[in-house]
């Protein structure tokens, strides 16, 4: 069973930057699929980005594309979401999670497994 912590979150001006990391250990990290999810006040969680088991193929909802980018490092049992372009709207506690993976990545929560705690973004305009 893999255990996930977020890290990198905080406050940001609109237009900035942030990088967000999800440690993971416990399990073999090589063979989950992550994703990125992220979740308003009085919002339903929400699919942000997914990557797969080797890291070739990336979904992203449509509001991030072009501005956030989703990788992960094997070697290093570690996720990350670089957020590029950050607007007041990408305001939201951002959550990793990983399930178990055959094949390209999963945008459906009911699909992932583990979670991590959250970690808060906050987008000033």
């Amino acid at each position: 069973q893999v255990q996930l912590v977020e890290s990198g979150g905080g406050l940001v001006q609109a237009g900035g930057s942030l990088r967000l990391s999800c440690a993971a250990s416990g399990g073999t990290f090589s063979w989950y699929g992550l994703g990125w999810f992220r979740q308003a006040p009085g919002k339903e969680r929400e699919f942000v980005a997914g990557i797969s088991l080797s890291g070739t193929a990336t979904a992203y909802t449509d509001s991030v594309k072009g501005r956030f980018t989703i990788s992960r490092d094997n070697a290093k049992n570690t996720l990350y979401l670089q957020m590029n372009s950050l607007k007041p709207e990408d305001t939201a506690v951002y959550y990793c999670a990983a399930y178990v993976s055959v094949g390209r990545p999963s945008s459906a929560i009911r699909d992932y497994n583990y979670w991590g705690q959250g970690t808060q973004v906050t987008v000033a305009s």
